[in-house]
């Protein structure tokens, strides 16, 4: 790849964050589509849940497994059969009669979408070294940002449309993105070897059970069952919650996983799906811890905001999507502005001063979440956090990668890439339960406070966290309970603001653990050789 011209290189990276881009605006934007899915489909309330998770759970679930494929079949071969996947799952959703072949439709996605991010890691590493190294992952970090904000946007203007064209809208940029790379950057090296099969399959039933405990456990109880689990025509609805279930079996597998890859890698034919002895390189291994901790605090919020901005400030979902886009631009000038600063400030010291930003503007979140709050300061706190998430979940990938040798950049990639929706899984598990807990508890005590009897307070209660907010809007339309509306806004306003503040503590948390990395002052990475 180094022979090819810097114009070229730079055009590849743009098709190959749209790429990126795609599978994120694909995990947002289902979520402000759903009421239409639900009008048009008759869809129940479980399949409507496997609509929205099922995508986000196989994604994790494939990521080490794909990271190694791209190692041995080539990363751009990888990628391009991902985006042609990809396309073609996006027309079976788009075209889905029913809930059901939807809900297979996002499965697929998702291993589409498993193939596509670690590659795009692993063309991006390999394409670019040194400073322009730093460049090329400022945008295709700020890109996931950016991604991330636009899809609640562009699924509430298409769902004025329809449900169907937030996927349909995928195809034409699949075919940009595919001849994209397919004509700017050239063949990925491969390595030899083979899949290891028992690794692969501990892999994704480990990874797979963990991305659904961390995602469905409020819904189903994190210890005993509190909602029934409907699947394939069984219902668990007792006993020990699924969710607690999940975690066992998923701890043990992926247990016995890392202690074969172990073995593996002390030498004994069959190459480990995952090298663990990339962990011995500090900035992978510290990095890593890094990439978790902003995970946890960098996108958990982005999944309780377009309820607070719908259901307590009002907004349409159009309007929320363009409440977002302050965070988007942000990401977009942290990009632009790397460019000129990666002389003065190594990746590390990008990382921090984005952590930096991305506490200051969600402690502004936290300061100004009211049930009256104007639109300015909201734009103004997510501008500065977009800013902070432009720098910290960019440059956080180029420090990791920065000294993994090449012939495993697929597997670096791979782990980088569980590594970062391991923490964003955890952080929306935490912040998600954080709010709804808080949501709940206020509300249940601010009817109490206003006299009203302890059975109905829990039956308004229940119906504005079990609809995430939903039913405010009808209670204000009626003047018997219009005084419970306006608790239930002042209530959802207090759960964002403790999300805020707790996503601010994990950020901090993420800042300190920065610490432990040392930058890296190599330029290829060190030659990993077997025993």
């Amino acid at each position: 790849m180094t022979a090819q011209s810097s114009p070229r290189r730079w055009l590849g990276l743009i098709a190959v964050t749209l790429g990126v881009a795609l599978i994120v605006v694909d995990t947002t934007i289902v979520n402000v589509i759903v009421p239409s899915i639900v009008g048009d489909l008759g869809v129940s309330s479980g399949e409507v849940q496997w609509v929205q998770e099922s995508y986000a759970i196989v994604l994790a679930a494939l990521l080490l497994l794909v990271g190694r494929l791209a190692d041995l079949l080539g990363a751009r071969r990888v990628f391009l059969a991902g985006v042609v996947m990809f396309g073609v799952t996006s027309v079976f959703a788009a075209l889905a009669p029913t809930g059901g072949l939807l809900i297979l439709a996002r499965f697929l996605q998702g291993v589409a979408a498993a193939m596509i991010l670690p590659t795009s890691l692993a063309l991006v590493n390999a394409t670019f070294t040194g400073r322009e190294r730093g460049r090329a992952f400022a945008v295709w970090g700020s890109t996931i940002g950016a991604a991330a904000a636009v899809g609640p946007l562009l699924g509430g203007a298409l769902a004025e449309i329809s449900w169907r064209w937030a996927f349909g809208i995928n195809i034409p940029l699949v075919v940009l993105i595919f001849l994209g790379v397919r004509t700017l950057l050239a063949p990925s090296p491969r390595t030899s070897g083979r899949i290891d099969l028992p690794g692969a399959v501990l892999s994704v039933v480990g990874l797979g059970l963990l991305a659904f405990a961390l995602v469905e456990g409020r819904t189903y109880g994190w210890v005993t069952t509190v909602h029934p689990f409907d699947v394939a025509g069984l219902s668990w609805d007792r006993g020990p919650s699924p969710v607690l279930v999940s975690l066992l079996v998923s701890a043990v597998a992926l247990l016995v996983f890392v202690r074969r890859q172990a073995a593996l890698g002390r030498g004994g034919g069959t190459q480990p799906l995952m090298d663990v002895r990339l962990f011995s390189i500090g900035s992978f291994r510290n990095g890593n811890v890094a990439t978790v901790l902003i995970g946890l605090g960098e996108f958990g919020i982005m999944a309780v905001l377009p309820l607070w901005l719908q259901f307590t400030l009002g907004y349409s979902a159009l309007q929320a999507g363009l409440a977002l886009v302050p965070l988007a631009l942000g990401s977009f000038v942290a990009s632009g502005a790397s460019f000129g600063m990666a002389s003065a400030l190594s990746p590390l010291a990008l990382v921090r001063l984005g952590l930096a930003l991305e506490v200051v503007g969600l402690a502004g979140l936290g300061l100004i979440a009211t049930s009256d709050s104007a639109w300015w300061p909201i734009s103004l706190a997510l501008l500065v956090y977009g800013v902070g998430v432009g720098f910290a979940s960019a440059q956080v990938t180029n420090v990791v990668l920065a000294d993994v040798p090449a012939d495993s950049a697929g597997q670096g990639a791979g782990i980088q890439s569980a590594a970062r929706e391991l923490g964003f899984a955890l952080g929306i598990a935490v912040l998600t339960t954080a709010f709804f807990s808080v949501l709940g508890t206020a509300l249940h005590q601010r009817l109490v406070a206003s006299g009203m009897r302890e059975s109905l307070s829990d039956q308004h209660t229940a119906a504005v966290t079990d609809s995430a907010g939903a039913a405010i809007a009808p209670l204000a339309a009626d003047p018997r309970t219009a005084a419970v509306a306006e608790a239930a806004q002042a209530a959802m306003s207090q759960g964002l603001s403790m999300a805020a503040w707790l996503a601010v503590g994990l950020l901090v948390l993420a800042l300190a653990a920065t610490a432990a990395i040392r930058p890296s002052t190599a330029t290829t990475g060190p030659t990993l050789t077997h025993a």
